[in-house]
Order: C-alpha cells, then structure tokens, then sequence
C-alpha cells in the first residue's frame, strides 16, 4: 500500500486539497482493496485554518518523512506570501529528494524554492509561468504541458491539472485501467493534451500607448501586413516600431499578428460553419495547410478537434 502524506498550511486551497483526497480515495473504493493510505500534515502537526474551513491533519514533519509520496495541494497566486510563510518548510523540503514529491498548480513554486527543480523539468499554471521562470531560472519550465514528470518529482499545470497528475500517479502505482475507472467516475478525459489549449492567445496588459495601432491591426488582420506598413501606420521607424512592440506586448509584431489570427480562427470554429479553408483565407492565411499547421503550433490541437471539443459544450 503506498503511504500518501497531504500538506496543509494556510495558503493551501481547499478544492486542490479535496480534489485529491477525493481521487485517491475512489481508487481505493472502486479497486475493492486499498492501494493508497491517505494521510494529512502540517508544519507543527495542528489543525490548519482554511479560508473555508479547519483542516485537521494527522501529524508533523515527522509524518510526512515515513510516507512514501508527498503532495502538496496547490497554495493560490500570492507567491511570495507563501513562500514567506513556508519558509520553515524549505530546508526539510530541500532533504526529501529520494521521497516522491508531487506538487499541485502553483505549489511548484515551494519545490523550487527548495532547489528540488534546478535543472528538471517542471510546470505550474500558465499564467504564473512568467513569474516562475524569473524566480527560478534554472528549471526547466514547460508551462505548455498538463503534467510533468521527471526523476521522483511530479509537476502539474492549472487546478484541474491537478486531477489529471493524481490519475497519473494512480496508474504508475495502480494501474492504468483503475486510473481509468476513477476518471470516468469523476466524468473527466484522460490524456487531455496540453495547458497550451486553454491559455489566451493574446496578452491582455497591453501598453496603452500602442492601443491605436493594435485596433487598426485587429480590423486589417486578414490583409497582407509587413514590418514597414506597420510602421507606416505607428508612425514611426521600423526600428523603433519593433522596440515598442516588444515592450508594450511582450511579442514581435509578426507573433502577435499571427496569434491575433488564430484568435479570430478561434471563434470562428465555435461559431460558424465555414470550412477550414475559408476561415483560412479570411483571416490571412495562404492555405489549409499553413493555417492547420500554425493553430496546432499555437493552441496544442488541430482546428478540427478545437471545433470538434466548442460543439460539445
């Protein structure tokens, strides 16, 4: 039977935490035999105060130090206040390293800054990507993925994700076919792709400055646009025009132009019954084959499994 320890400290979100009671224990009732002992701990071995309730959990550190995998349930977007309030845990965390660690969405960033990650391969949800990889710039970030896994350490992305990594480690310890059995009971897919499929094309804290250009780029999107027009229309140099578009979006012109397509490709997938090919050619592309080619590249599916998955809700 493999000895699962919790951690609960006062960032820990409590949906991320039941989520993965809940998963480990199915398993455990639709197998008709118990392949995983669940147990919780906090740092001092109290009861923890929750935003939505008191957890009670079952021992200390010295708990946890016996179990034969640790997760710890996702702690919120407030990084730096977790770090700070789980400084304590760092250095014990630090001397786990032959343990199985799993960490949930942005509880990452404890495993990190522990020194676990350096030089493997991790994720946390994509819109903390930026901020992970400047925190700690010697992990392998693949915020793209779902899940990671490398050596006993275990990442995943956004809070559903988190169900997808504990479906990952019931099939490593359990079996695929019980992992299957508790993700049909819970009503969810597995092998559900990449977090590419759900992070917004575009960047939304854009410089106000470069507003007007960006409006005019959003109604000429399916035109043949280059560099010099577009400066034309900024008013300005070239030179000068890739350098505050950088600042301003984070992007070169041509990468957010061809995002800004696929965005429109997007909705119109959702919501028309137009071909591949006319939606490719009305949001500039030269051909099916190009337009497929980039809307896999940027949104981690084909444009038939994006319209495929729209119809389905």
């Amino acid at each position: 039977m493999l000895h699962i320890a919790l951690y609960v400290c006062p960032q820990t979100v409590c949906s991320s935490l039941s989520m993965a009671q809940d998963a480990f224990s199915l398993a455990n009732r639709l197998a008709g035999t118990p392949h995983f002992r669940l147990q919780r701990f906090s740092l001092d071995g109290q009861p923890v105060q929750l935003e939505f309730a008191q957890i009670q959990v079952d021992g200390d550190l010295a708990l946890a130090e016996r179990a034969d995998l640790l997760i710890i349930p996702a702690t919120g977007s407030a990084v730096s206040r977790t770090l700070e309030s789980n400084a304590r845990l760092l250095p014990w965390l630090a001397r786990r390293d032959r343990q199985q660690l799993a960490s949930l969405c942005s509880s990452a960033f404890l495993l990190a800054a522990a020194g676990l990650l350096d030089g493997r391969q991790a994720t946390t949800h994509w819109a903390l990507a930026a901020t992970f990889t400047r925190h700690f710039p010697k992990v392998n970030l693949r915020s793209d993925l779902l899940l990671t896994e490398d050596g006993p350490l275990f990442c995943s992305g956004g809070a559903q994700a988190g169900l997808d990594l504990c479906l990952h480690l019931i099939a490593r310890h359990a079996g695929e076919w019980l992992a299957q059995q508790v993700a049909s009971a819970m009503v969810i897919e597995r092998q559900r792709g990449t977090q590419t499929r759900f992070a917004p094309l575009l960047p939304d804290n854009i410089d106000q400055s470069l507003a007007p250009l960006l409006a005019w780029l959003h109604e000429q999107h399916g035109e043949v646009i280059d560099l010099n027009r577009l400066a034309q229309q900024a008013h300005c140099s070239v030179r000068t025009l890739l350098r505050r578009f950088r600042q301003a979006t984070g992007l070169t012109p041509g990468d957010y132009l061809q995002r800004l397509r696929i965005s429109v490709a997007q909705q119109a997938l959702a919501d028309s019954g137009s071909s591949l090919e006319q939606i490719a050619s009305q949001v500039g592309f030269a051909d099916r084959a190009t337009f497929a080619k980039r809307f896999k590249q940027l949104c981690g599916e084909t444009p038939g499994a994006f319209r495929k998955r729209m119809r389905r809700h």
